[in-house]
């Protein structure tokens, strides 16, 4: 079965991969890219079963609401959700049963991976903080994966009822011991040069954990584009995360 597939930001960089990406796919096919100016009316009229948005997390709320009211499931690698947000896409999709969405930090096959041995190995270790380093054109901070990931770290060492981490830091420049999501320090970067990369570095008593993922060019992130597109028409209501399509048992 071949699945009619649209690109929402289809003019920017993931979007322009995206559309690579599905065209050279056989059992999908691309039949709407949108970009800033189009009408989502393109949507229904283009008969698209699923819809893919890299756009920007101010317009992507709307994007979501006239997809999933139209009929039409969402694979979402737009950042910027926050609790308060996938409870709004969950009341969404309660209103239209059959249509899935997948929200996912990050479609990188490795970060995904990333996050998973992050988080088990945070439970064997007294500490952890993260580093996030991207693109200077990127709209939020910290990256999504990066708060993902805290978050994920955060209910694995509440699992095994680890301690809170040791700081003696009592004075500072505000920002210095970088923003907390859960438990997790993170701490952004912002360069020229740079795609997206991250950094998940453990402590404990005579020795430390690193584990780094790079994204060296965006075509890495289309595997895992691809698994979503291909998976969420059959997954119906909110997957938050790619790591549910994946066996990892």
């Amino acid at each position: 079965m071949t699945i009619k597939v649209a690109v929402l930001g289809a003019k920017g960089r993931m979007g322009q991969t995206t559309v690579e990406a599905i065209n050279g796919a056989s059992d999908l096919e691309l039949v709407a890219t949108l970009d800033i100016g189009d009408s989502l009316d393109l949507l229904v009229t283009s008969g698209a079963q699923v819809v893919v948005d890299f756009t920007h997390p101010d317009s992507v709320m709307g994007n979501v609401e006239f997809a999933i009211n139209h009929g039409v499931s969402v694979v979402v690698g737009t950042t910027g959700f926050n609790t308060e947000k996938l409870a709004t896409v969950v009341t969404w999709l309660n209103s239209n049963p059959g249509v899935g969405a997948l929200i996912a930090p990050n479609f990188g096959m490795g970060a995904v991976l990333m996050m998973q041995f992050a988080a088990q190995a945070s439970k064997y270790f007294e500490s952890v903080e993260i580093i996030e380093l991207h693109h200077p054109n990127k709209a939020d901070a910290p990256s999504g994966t990066a708060s993902r990931t805290a978050e994920l770290i955060t209910d694995a060492r509440n699992s095994v009822n680890k301690s809170d981490m040791p700081d003696a830091t009592s004075s500072g420049l505000e920002g210095a011991r970088g923003a907390k999501v859960g438990d997790v320090p993170i701490h952004s970067l912002r360069l020229r040069g740079l795609v997206a990369h991250q950094e998940v570095i453990l402590g404990d008593l005579g020795e430390t954990l690193t584990i780094r993922h790079d994204s060296i060019d965006r075509t890495g992130f289309m595997p895992g584009v691809l698994l979503g597109i291909r998976k969420v028409i059959a997954t119906p209501g909110l997957t938050f995360g790619l790591e549910h399509f994946l066996d990892l048992k």
